[in-house]
């Protein structure tokens, strides 16, 4: 398989304006940010969606909510609020086959204001 965009950021191949790194994950500002704040988190290890997760990715995942709450406090959002997403498949909008979690925050989130 050749590998994705997400691949290439995780490998630091492709420059990303990072905001998070361990072993497992890194997290970066999307370039094409749905709010003031949009930060997306991956797995440095290429999995494709939601869909291709396995019991034993459970701790992975884990680590991806857990980093998300660090982020949005880091960031100063944490206190009013901000959504996680997960896109998955075409129709749920996923644009990248390798699974992210999406961070949005900095303002209210309402589907009028912010569709997502």
């Amino acid at each position: 398989m050749t590998e994705c965009i997400f691949c290439k950021i995780a490998k630091k191949e492709i420059p990303a304006e990072t905001v998070f790194e361990n072993d497992e994950l890194v997290a970066f500002k999307d370039r094409n940010p749905l709010a003031p704040v949009h930060i997306l988190i991956i797995p440095k290890r290429h999995i494709a969606s939601i869909n291709d997760l396995m019991m034993a990715d459970a701790g992975l995942a884990g680590q991806m909510i857990l980093a998300a709450k660090n982020i949005a406090k880091d960031l100063s959002i944490s206190e009013k609020g901000y959504k996680l997403l997960f896109r998955v498949g075409e129709w749920g909008g996923q644009e990248v086959p390798h699974i992210h979690l999406h961070l949005i925050g900095g303002a209210r989130l309402y589907e009028d204001i912010y569709p997502l």
